[in-house]
């Protein structure tokens, strides 16, 4: 083999590890720790989330294991909505100073209707039906 044809074979084998590394545009990527892109589950009907007194006015909770967030935008006034990002379906993970955020890629939804206020979501996140009998949420 000449110096220049073993020259090659090295520049394509790392070449080729190089590119296996990389994701595609539109496959999911490496998701940050906690993130927990997950297929989409159908929550339990009738499970009860929570109590009133664990959401914060402003503010929200997510419920990992239904896959919902439950905010109060507004004293007395509740809703719900799926916890997956209508990114690349990874998990929300926090509620803070009025917005829904994923750690995935950054996109950070209203707490007030569930609307995008920074992408990459192309979609607001789908609405989830809940009752408040008392102090207690429940799925429906």
């Amino acid at each position: 083999m000449t110096e220049q044809a073993g020259r090659r074979a090295v520049l394509a084998v790392v070449l080729g590890a190089t590119a296996a590394g990389c994701s595609k545009y539109g496959e999911p990527s490496n998701p940050p720790p906690g993130s927990n892109p997950q297929p989409s589950q159908t929550a339990p009907a009738n499970a009860v989330l929570g109590k009133t007194e664990e959401i914060p006015v402003g503010e929200g909770k997510i419920f990992d294991q239904n896959q919902v967030v439950v905010t109060q935008p507004v004293k007395g006034t509740f809703k719900a909505f799926s916890s997956t990002c209508t990114h690349q379906g990874c998990q929300v993970t926090t509620v803070a100073d009025g917005t829904i955020d994923c750690p995935c890629h950054g996109s950070k939804y209203s707490v007030k209707d569930g609307s995008v206020v920074a992408g990459p979501a192309p979609r607001p996140l789908p609405p989830k039906q809940i009752t408040v009998s008392g102090d207690s949420i429940t799925l429906v």
